[in-house]
C-alpha cells in the first residue's frame, strides 16, 4: 500500500505536495474544488487515510465524509445536487483513493447527467436476494 499511497494523487494533495482550493479540513477528511469540474461549486471531500474503495476505510474514517459534502451543498446554496461516490475502474472510479463528489446540479445542461439501466426483476428472487444480504449484514 505505501507505494499506492506515495503515487496518489489525493495523498499528495493531503500532504500538501500538490496545491488544491481547500474548502474544509480536519484531522480525519478533506474537502477541496474539483479541478475539472462538471458545474460550479463541484467539489470533492476524501478521507486523509488512503483506500482504493469505500470497503477499504475503517469506520472512524467515514464519519465525517457526508456531513461535510451536506455543508459544501448548503454553502454552495445548490438547490439540486448529486452526491457521487464510485468504487472500481468498472464503477467509474478514476483516482483510486475513496472520495466523494459533491456536484450542483443548476440546469440540464451542467453537473452529472446518468443513465439509470433498471433491470427487470421477479419479487421471489428479490425476496431470495434480501434474504442472502440481511444474513452477512
Amino acid at each position: 500500500m505505501a507505494s499506492k499511497m506515495a503515487s496518489c494523487i489525493f495523498c499528495k494533495i493531503i500532504k500538501g505536495d500538490i496545491p488544491c482550493f481547500k474548502l474544509f479540513e480536519s484531522d480525519k477528511t478533506l474537502a477541496f474544488l474539483d479541478i475539472n469540474p462538471l458545474s460550479r461549486g463541484h467539489a470533492l471531500v476524501i478521507p486523509k487515510f488512503h483506500g482504493e474503495k469505500l470497503t477499504d476505510i475503517p469506520d472512524e474514517d467515514l464519519t465525517e465524509l457526508l456531513p461535510v459534502a451536506k455543508k459544501l451543498a448548503l454553502a454552495t446554496g445548490a438547490a439540486e445536487y448529486n452526491i457521487l461516490q464510485n468504487n472500481g475502474a468498472g464503477a467509474h472510479q478514476v483516482v483510486e483513493h475513496v472520495h466523494f463528489h459533491m456536484i450542483p446540479k443548476p440546469n440540464a445542461q451542467e453537473g452529472l447527467g446518468i443513465s439509470w439501466p433498471q433491470q427487470p426483476t421477479d419479487m421471489d428472487k428479490l425476496k431470495a436476494l434480501s434474504e442472502e444480504i440481511k444474513s452477512k449484514m
